[in-house]
């Protein structure tokens, strides 16, 4: 249906000739106002997107910062439950802190690294060895009354016997008997480390001996290995050291009797290096010794948990020269000592020579020869024929 007529809007025809010339419009007005256009379309998309960058950059790091400050508040969080839990684990009173502190430890606990087995072995390389000194005079007696808190280690003067504050140490769950100020330990649970079983104990008649203290090092054992020397006071330490002792399954404690490394170790293999560092430790501790087999037990065990022997000292092989011989020294002037000699007393007179034999006449021979015929003495004929010599001396006539 077509538009009704609006004479308004009639253009009566022109004549040829007469029409106004048609104005060609401009292009370039609207490229430039486009370009325009576009340039602020993509500035304004950009500004946005960094805005839009930032916000979210900042945004996340906020969250980051929130993040890691719950973080850092949950692990102090934990850090301090943690410490208070094992506080009171470990220490459930002044005294057992200070058991706890310086005592065997609780638990099966794992074999020591290589530097604590190598450690143990410079140690063991530290103790005598000697054979097994007699058992003569051995009683328990000679370490004093058993579990006795009247001691110079840790735990000693505490209020609390010995054997409750190993246990108080070693088991965990703990209930205690009203009144006895958490000392005497009624219950508990104890992870032994001998045999790596999980014990219920309970205080009582018939269960008691279900968990035992064991001396590490035994007490028979000590006296045969130079325990006999030590002080009766020195004694009653070592017998009530925590150090040397831990709470264990009472049955394979009662078949460990007084054995040493050589003749008994834990049946748990997982814990027998820190068994046999343990012994190490406290014979060190009381300057005792140990035997042959005993000391080659142990150092096998160390060697498998990784432990080196000390290193021995290195060989020079610097040649040395050695220092010229000193000069002897002057011979010292010789000491003239000036003596006086007696002369010698003089010689004796040389005694006289004899006088010269007298030269008397040769006897004249004639038959009646005799002394009247001569003045003088003579010397007679050999033979002497007319018995002139009458002293046998050559000469006759002569008185003789």
């Amino acid at each position: 249906m077509s538009s009704p007529y609006d004479p308004s809007q009639y253009q009566p025809p022109q004549p040829p000739g007469l029409q106004p010339p048609v104005k060609k419009r401009r292009k370039w007005p609207w490229i430039a106002g486009g370009t325009v256009a576009v340039l602020f379309v993509i500035g304004t998309a950009v500004g946005n997107d960094e805005s839009h960058t930032a916000t979210t950059t900042a945004a996340a790091s906020a969250t980051t910062s929130t993040t890691t400050s719950t973080t850092t508040a949950a692990a102090a969080t934990s850090a301090t439950h943690a410490s208070a839990a094992a506080s009171r684990s470990a220490a459930p009173g002044a005294a057992g802190g200070a058991a706890a502190a310086t005592g065997a430890g609780a638990g099966a606990a794992a074999a020591p690294a290589g530097s604590s087995a190598t450690a143990a072995l410079a140690k063991l390389d530290t103790l005598p060895i000697k054979g097994r000194a007699p058992k003569t005079g051995y009683d328990r007696d000679q370490f004093g009354s058993a579990w006795t808190d009247d001691v110079a280690v840790a735990g000693g003067h505490n209020g609390c016997d010995t054997r409750n504050d190993i246990l108080r140490r070693d088991l965990t769950g703990i209930t205690y008997k009203p009144g006895t100020g958490d000392c005497t330990v009624l219950t508990g649970t104890l992870h032994d480390p001998y045999t790596d079983k999980t014990i219920a104990f309970q205080r009582g008649e018939g269960t008691s001996n279900d968990v035992q203290i064991d001396h590490v090092v035994a007490l028979s054992n000590a006296w045969q290995t130079g325990a006999q020397q030590l002080s009766a006071q020195q004694r009653e330490n070592l017998a009530n050291d925590p150090r040397n002792l831990m709470a264990v399954d009472g049955p394979t404690n009662a078949s460990k009797g007084d054995g040493d490394a050589a003749t008994w170790l834990p049946p748990n293999k997982a814990y027998r290096c820190t068994y046999v560092a343990k012994q190490v430790d406290v014979k060190a501790l009381y300057g005792l010794w140990v035997t042959r087999p005993e000391h080659d037990a142990i150092a096998r065990i160390l060697h498998n948990c990784g432990g080196q022997p000390p290193a021995a000292a290195p060989t020079s092989t610097q040649v040395t020269t050695p220092a010229p011989a000193p000069s002897p020294a002057p011979a010292p002037a010789p000491v003239i000592i000036e003596t006086t000699v007696p002369a010698p007393p003089p010689a004796p007179a040389p005694a006289p020579a004899p006088a010269p034999a007298p030269q008397y006449p040769m006897q004249q021979s004639g038959p009646d020869t005799d002394c009247s015929d001569y003045t003088t003495p003579v010397r007679v004929l050999a033979g002497d024929p007319h018995r002139l010599d009458r002293d046998g001396d050559g000469i006759g006539c002569d008185g003789s």
